[in-house]
Formats: C-alpha cells, structure tokens, sequence
C-alpha cells in the first residue's frame, strides 16, 4: 500500500494537512504521524492486557530506535497476529500491518531527518507508556484514577502533543526557511503550545469516555478543593461543581490555541509555506469551534458528545482558503472565532 493511501484511511482530517505541506517536508511529517498513530493504537488496544501493551510499546520502541538498513522485517518477538486480530477498526488493523513499510521509509531520510523521528516517537511513547502505567497498571478494579497536580496533566500534554509543534519545527526550519533569522526560542515555546492546545481540547472534549477506562486526566489536588472525587465527574449532575475548573481549562486551551495562531503568523517563507500556514489554519478553527461548543453543553454528560459538525469543517476549509487572498483576511478570520468562544468561556466563569 502507498503511504500516502495509508495516511489517507488513517486520518482524513490530518491527511488534508499533509497534502499541502511542501514535498521537502511531507515525508518526514507524515512518517512521524504514522509511527505514532501505530503505538497510540497498540496503547489503545484494550483486548490485550496493560502488561503485554507495555512490554510490546517497549519492544516496538526499541526496534523503530535500532540503526538498520532501508531493507527492513520484524522480528518475531512481536505478537503482531493477535494485535491484528483485536483491531475492531479496519484502517488500523491496515495501519499496523504496514508497519515494516513505515519503518523502512523513515531509513531512507537523511540522518538528521532519522534523529527527529526517533527523538518526537520516543518522548511519544514515554507518554504512551506512562499513560498506561499510571492509569491502568495502578488501579484497583472499578477505580477511576487522576493525575494528582496540574503539572503531571502539563507534562503528559506536551508528551504526547507538544513535543509534535517542537519537532514540526525543526523539520521544517531546516527545509523552508533555513537561513531566516527570527526569535527561534520564541518560535519554538509556541509550536509547543500549539501543541499542547490541540491535545487539552482532546482531553477536555473526550472526559466522558476517559472516565469510563478509568482515566481522570484533571489533577485530584484541585478536585478536592472542590469537594470532588474523580468517580463523581461520572455523574453528569456534579457539572455546577465543576463548572469554574472546567471553564478555567477552557481558557487555557484557548490560548494556547492563541499562541498557535501567533506561531502561523510568525513562520517565514512567504510563499514557500503559504500551503503550510494554510494546513495549520484548519486544526486551530476546529480547535476554537469545539471549545465553543464545549461551553455550550454538559462535558459531562457522556450523551452530549461534542464534536464540529461535517458541514462546519467544509465551511472553515473554504474560507479559510479564500480569506488567504485577502489582506489581513486570516486574521479577521481567527479574531471572529476567538471572540465567540472568549465571550462563550466567560459567560459560563460569570455564571458561577
């Protein structure tokens, strides 16, 4: 199967990214995405126990880590038939028996290429891992458990996300605008916000379904404060308690979603990466568009699940598209979306 297929069954959403990204970086990207789609899916399989998931994300890891050569098989030790066989999702199961393919591909980019690769997979999988150590392999039966301090929650964001905005950019800053000159430090704490916004939406949006695996990623310490356990958010009727907290991480990820805005505008090349600033309009819309929504509801109420609808998402691709050819036009763009969902997050801190 060509990977540009395989990318496509995978993710339609992020597909569209990855096709107008320059040809000097879309490999690159879209090998990483793939390598860590592959593990979040062996993380995610929840027919196998947690310590087979393990030792096979460790195992995996060390393999993708190895020095070889482009002509690439796995090896035995991996349990790969029964991995199949647990898929219930047809593009993942293809995902996973194309794995070799991946992996070999990524050999065939340079050596520097090859150490961001390795370098973004391996604090993913760090973030894998301890996902599943922490939440799984230590509680009790019918428990649900929670990062203890808002710090464990910033440390698994940038894990499994920030870490992606810090690689994205050293991939291409090597291709795309080399010889800029910018505030590279400046740059790179806010692709990594970016990052870590993009998956602070996910968390928030996805409690409900957390929840029931027994995952709180919200810190116990300011639960308590509240007067609330981690089971209680299983109860859509303990909301009004935790409303203000909620609304408070709204905020946050709204802006970092900011920062991810500040990060298209400041990214150089002109007309070089005007298909790349285009790509990264679309996650940052459909980012602010759920946190709208996300305060129009109960995000506890596993039956008001949140999610931009079909018709919104065609809607945010073409005028962010025709908005590109007119001065200033992105921004009006950006500035519309984020004062709905700003007023949104505040009515709902006023309210309490």
């Amino acid at each position: 199967m060509e990977l540009k297929e395989l990318l496509k069954q995978v993710s339609r959403s992020f597909y569209l990214t990855m096709v107008v990204l320059p040809r000097s970086v879309r490999g690159q990207i879209s090998i990483a995405y793939l390598l860590a789609r592959a593990t979040d899916t062996i993380a995610d399989t929840e027919l196998i126990n947690v310590d087979s998931r393990i030792q096979t994300l460790f195992k995996l890891r060390n393999i993708i880590l190895e020095e070889k050569s482009p002509e690439f098989s796995f090896p035995e030790e991996i349990d790969w038939k029964s991995l199949l066989s647990c898929q219930k999702n047809s593009s993942e199961k293809i995902l996973l028996e194309n794995i070799s393919l991946i992996i070999a591909e990524c050999r065939k980019f340079s050596l520097e290429d090859q150490k961001d690769i390795y370098n973004v997979l391996n604090i993913i999988i760090s973030g894998q891992l301890l996902d599943l150590e922490y939440f799984l392999l230590q509680k009790g039966k019918e428990e649900v458990r929670s990062f203890q301090k808002e710090e464990q929650l910033d440390d698994y964001t940038y894990k499994v996300a920030g870490c992606v905005g810090e690689f994205w950019t050293r991939i291409c800053r090597r291709y795309l605008y080399k010889k800029t000159t910018f505030p590279e430090s400046i740059f790179l704490e806010k692709a990594i916000h970016f990052g870590k916004g993009l998956q602070l939406v996910n968390i928030l949006r996805d409690l409900p379904a957390d929840l029931s695996n027994g995952r709180c990623y919200l810190p116990e310490e300011e639960l308590k404060k509240l007067g609330l356990k981690p089971q209680d958010l299983m109860d859509p009727k303990s909301y009004p308690k935790l409303k203000h907290f909620y609304y408070l991480h709204l905020k946050l990820a709204l802006n970092y979603l900011k920062d991810g805005i500040d990060y298209l505008f400041m990214t150089p090349g002109g007309w070089r990466t005007w298909m790349m600033r285009l790509g990264l309009t679309w996650p940052i819309l459909i980012g602010i568009e759920t946190l709208y929504l996300l305060s129009q509801t109960n995000p506890l109420d596993p039956k008001q699940r949140v999610k931009v609808a079909r018709k919104d998402l065609k809607k945010i691709l073409l005028l962010t598209f025709f908005t590109s050819f007119i001065p200033g036009g992105w921004k009006r763009l950006f500035n519309r979306s984020l004062k709905k969902t700003l007023a949104a997050v505040s009515m709902t801190s006023m309210q309490d």
